[in-house]
């Protein structure tokens, strides 16, 4: 009996840690999105209008914010929070170097290199 218990608590706390520590890499990835965008030197198109990288950041996390609850990946954050626009339904675009790609796009090829990236170092 009281190795079972044992066993339940070695499991809870096993998965409590889990659950965190993806919890904490999935905010990892989501401030990595943010800061890439921040300090990104394209332009950001929203609704037709041109935007810097620092205010679509602002702009990105108020509808983080506003959406976090039914967040729990950063393809999620990229989906609710950067994909398009919730009112007109238009489609987010990034403009870099004269080329335009949907900003949903742009920012998965991001993730994808930032995990293999952190993927590589470990």
């Amino acid at each position: 009996m009281r190795k079972t218990a044992l066993s339940a608590l070695f499991f809870a706390s096993s998965l409590a840690f889990s659950t965190s520590h993806a919890v904490a890499e999935m905010q990892a990835e989501i401030n990595h999105l943010l800061s890439y965008v921040e300090t990104s030197n394209c332009t950001f198109i929203r609704n037709g209008s041109a935007h810097s990288g620092p205010d679509a950041k602002e702009h990105i996390v108020k509808k983080y914010n506003y959406f976090k609850d039914r967040i729990s990946s950063a393809e999620q954050f990229i989906e609710y929070a950067a994909t398009k626009s919730t009112m007109s339904g238009k489609k987010y675009k990034v403009r870099c170097d004269g080329k335009e790609y949907l900003t949903a796009q742009w920012l998965n090829d991001e993730l994808k290199h930032y995990r293999n990236n952190i993927g590589s170092s470990n």
